[in-house]
C-alpha cells in the first residue's frame, strides 16, 4: 500500500525543521500553530516514522526528520518550479519548458511541443533524452519540468499519468515466411534469435516481451542487446537470423527490400507516462495531457 503525502504537510514540516519551534513556523506559514501540530502528526503517522523530538521548550529533528528534510525540499522546490511554468503557459508568456525524454518518441515530443508553442508562443525547449532513474532524480532535484517516460513508475513525490499506449511491433528480415502477414504471431520469436534493448535501457519493453513469450509457453533465445534500432534493421536485413522488438511505428509499418515491421499478435502493448511533481495543478496537468497524448 502506498503512502499519500500531502503537499501542504511536507511544507508545514520543512518550516519547522527550519525554525525548531512551532509557533514560529505557523507564523511563517500564516497559520495557526494548532493547525501545523495536527499536520506534522499526520504526517508522522502516515510514514510510521518520528521526524521531531518535541518538549515545552525543545524542538529538534530526529535522524529519519534529518533525512526526509532533504527530499522534502527537493519535492517542494521541483512543485513550484511546476507551479512557475504552469503560471507562465496560462498566461501564455514565453518560458523554458525542461523536457525528459525516452528512445523513441521524437514524434510524440514534436507533436506535443507543437501544441504547446500554438498555445505560448516563443516557449522554449530543452530537451533532456535518459533512462527513466536519471528523470526521477532530474524531477526530484528540480532539474527538470516534466518527463515523458515507458513503463509504470511509482515514487514518493512524483505523479504518474497514463498518457498512451504503444503496441510492440517485430522486425524481420524482407525474406521471413511470417514478412508478408498484417501481424506476426509471438510464437515466431520462439523459431528465431530475440535482440532487445538492455533491460536496464528500457525495462518496460523487455518485460513486455518476455511476459508475452512465457504467456505463450516459450522463453525466447536472447541475442546481442539492440543499442541502435537502425543498426539492428540493417543487419536483419543483411540476413542475421535474428529479430527485433520496437515500440509503436507510428504508421511506418510496412515491408521494405530488407525488413518488414508487422505488429505482434496477440498485441503486446507498453504504456507511456507523464512524470511530473506530484502537486502539478489541474490546469496544468490538463494542457499537458492534451498537448502530448
Amino acid at each position: 500500500m502506498g503512502v499519500a503525502v500531502e503537499i501542504r504537510q511536507l511544507r508545514y514540516f520543512v518550516a519547522v525543521a527550519e525554525e525548531l519551534h512551532f509557533g514560529r513556523a505557523a507564523a511563517r506559514l500564516a497559520v495557526v500553530q494548532p493547525a501545523v501540530s495536527q499536520q506534522i502528526g499526520r504526517l508522522e503517522r502516515e510514514l510510521g516514522v518520528r521526524l521531531l523530538e518535541r518538549s515545552s521548550r525543545h524542538v529538534a529533528l530526529t535522524g529519519d526528520g534529518e533525512r526526509l528534510l532533504t527530499e522534502a525540499r527537493s519535492a517542494l522546490a521541483a512543485v513550484d518550479r511546476v507551479g512557475a511554468v504552469a503560471s507562465e503557459l496560462a498566461a501564455g508568456r514565453a518560458g523554458t519548458l525542461r523536457l525528459g525524454t525516452s528512445p523513441g518518441l521524437g514524434e510524440r515530443v514534436r507533436r506535443g511541443v507543437a501544441r504547446m508553442r500554438a498555445n505560448t508562443p516563443g516557449l522554449a525547449l530543452v530537451l533532456v533524452d535518459g533512462l527513466v532513474q536519471a528523470h526521477i532524480a532530474a524531477l526530484r532535484a528540480g532539474e527538470l519540468d516534466l518527463a515523458l517516460v515507458r513503463g509504470p513508475v511509482r515514487v514518493r513525490g512524483l505523479r504518474a499519468v497514463e498518457l498512451w499506449r504503444d503496441r510492440l511491433h517485430v522486425v524481420l528480415p524482407a525474406a521471413h515466411p511470417d514478412a508478408g502477414a498484417a501481424a506476426v504471431p509471438i510464437g515466431v520469436l520462439a523459431e528465431v534469435t530475440l535482440r532487445m534493448p538492455e533491460r536496464s535501457a528500457d525495462t518496460a519493453l523487455h518485460d513486455a516481451v518476455l511476459a508475452a513469450c512465457r504467456a505463450a509457453g516459450f522463453a525466447p533465445s536472447l541475442g546481442r542487446p539492440v543499442r541502435s534500432i537502425e543498426d539492428a534493421m540493417v543487419e536483419i536485413g543483411l540476413g542475421e537470423p535474428a529479430a527485433t522488438v520496437v515500440h509503436g511505428w507510428a504508421g511506418a509499418a510496412g515491408t521494405t527490400s530488407d525488413v518488414a515491421v508487422r505488429p505482434i499478435d496477440p498485441p503486446v502493448e507498453v504504456p507511456g507516462y507523464l512524470l511530473l511533481p506530484g502537486d502539478g495543478g489541474p490546469d496544468c496537468l490538463a494542457a499537458l495531457v492534451t498537448a502530448f497524448t
